[in-house]
């Protein structure tokens, strides 16, 4: 179905102003706007009516005030890599592509920061700043641009030592919905200085304004790094190892767990010879000495717990393989079901309740009418379950949304929340009101001051009223 089937068409006036200011960087390809649809998972592609490319802050908000002109939806576009719909066009609209503004602004070696225009992806940046001795941490996977990281409030693999973009965005320069350029912060390490703005478009999902540049905390490049794999004989095993490794004053870089499921779909995706077991992915970072301790340390607690077959890495060759692996543990499930389409839902609890509510997970998975994996970043209390569905069967999809409905029930009950880090966008607008209750409607009152005619994204986080 195309926009034109379902929405009215574009003013000409806007298409006009569009053409006139951005040239061959904008475009109503049908073909182009079907790849800004964030279609995939178990959301439907709904395309935009147009794109635009814009190579500047300057440009963003000429596009956003031509657009708030002829009251047309603006869609922020990274790299698309969301799992809840966050770049669906559901209203039409035009979508603002970020990928022209890909430069590094600025590194402050000296001030730990450094300053990127939104379209700069992850990897784009840990290249750029190879020469520097420094790194920036948060890593969801993907790569993914940081302007989209800080919209969904992106976290990963290391959290659990570093935190995610709530932690380690200082400023962003923002396009609100009237086209204003405005600054949120400067890069003072803290501030008393009125609201925190900053924040405040961190995690809102494109729905109030368009993010062109992020400045972001750097960090030292640790001297060692160790990464092992260790095997359990259970989930709650391998959950109960991160817990008590924390509650003993440890500080891994990375703890992720991986079932049996998916440890046996990532050995024969990758031609790797780990054990068939639920497994934690661990690494440590700092002085050669603290690693060393803090891996004998955890070596310790494991083995209390019935962990074996640890598999120490310290050659970073070795050890980008084993990250690797887990990366793309999403694309190694595919192969337990030739032809499923994933549906990848998350939850985060207290880590004192993980284990608990781990295992429970794994039961009513595996009473589920289709096969899927676990798997998450259990040191930070988020995991992941990736369910393989025949879409098109009603009773299969119908069943995996009731389980997801148990699987967020049973976190809200442990005093969890309903997503860690996919975010709300499309797919869980219901959670968030079982969640969150009467603060949604004080969300609802912001988006409404900031973004009175509703254009900023639409339908995202709550449905349009």
């Amino acid at each position: 179905m195309t926009p034109s089937a379902v929405h009215a068409p574009l003013p000409e006036g806007l298409v006009r102003r569009l053409a006139d200011l951005l040239g061959e960087h904008f475009t109503v390809n049908a073909a182009v706007c079907g790849h800004h649809g964030g279609g995939g998972m178990r959301h439907p592609n709904l395309p935009p009516q147009a794109v635009a490319f814009p190579g500047t802050t300057e440009e963003v908000a000429a596009v956003v005030r031509a657009c708030a002109d002829h009251r047309t939806p603006v869609i922020p576009f990274g790299a698309g890599t969301s799992l809840e719909g966050h770049v669906s066009a559901v209203a039409g609209g035009v979508t603002v592509d970020l990928s022209r503004m890909n430069r590094v602004l600025r590194v402050s070696a000296e001030d730990f920061d450094c300053t990127v225009e939104a379209g700069v992806t992850r990897m784009a940046l840990e290249a750029h700043l190879r020469d520097t001795g420094l790194f920036f941490p948060v890593d969801p996977g993907a790569d993914a641009t940081l302007g989209g990281m800080a919209a969904t409030r992106a976290s990963g693999t290391t959290t659990v030592r570093y935190g995610g973009m709530r932690e380690n965005v200082m400023a962003l320069t923002v396009v609100t919905a009237a086209g204003e350029i405005l600054r949120t912060a400067g890069r003072a390490r803290k501030s008393s200085a009125g609201y925190d703005l900053t924040h405040l478009f961190v995690g809102s999902e494109g729905t109030l304004g368009v993010t062109t540049e992020v400045t972001l905390r750097l960090h030292p490049v640790p001297e060692a790094v160790a990464a092992a794999v260790c095997a359990f004989p259970s989930a709650e095993a391998a959950v109960t190892t991160v817990i008590e490794a924390l509650q003993s004053g440890l500080t891994p870089a990375r703890a992720e767990y991986l079932d049996a499921v998916q440890m046996g779909a990532v050995n024969r995706a990758f031609g790797m010879d780990y054990s068939v077991a639920d497994c934690l992915f661990l690494e440590f970072h700092g002085e050669p000495e603290d690693v060393r301790r803090q891996a004998e340390a955890l070596g310790e607690l494991a083995t209390a717990n019935g962990g074996s077959e640890f598999r120490w890495e310290t050659e970073p060759e070795a050890r980008g393989l084993l990250w690797r692996a887990r990366h793309q543990a999403g694309f190694a499930a595919l192969s337990l079901r030739p032809g499923a389409v994933p549906w990848s839902t998350d939850v985060c609890v207290p880590i004192s309740r993980l284990a608990r509510c781990v295992t429970e997970t794994r039961a009513d998975l595996d009473s589920a009418p289709f096969p899927g994996t676990m798997l998450g970043h259990v040191g930070d209390g988020n995991f992941h379950v990736i369910l393989l569905l025949n879409p098109d069967d009603p009773a299969e999809m119908a069943a995996a949304a009731a389980f997801d409905g148990r699987l967020v029930r049973r976190a809200l009950a442990m005093d969890g929340t309903c997503t860690g880090e996919h975010g709300v966008g499309l797919g869980k607008q219901g959670a968030l009101m079982d969640e969150l209750g009467g603060a949604v409607g004080l969300m609802r009152a912001v988006k409404q001051a900031l973004d009175p005619h509703g254009l900023m994204n639409p339908g995202k986080i709550f449905a349009a009223a």
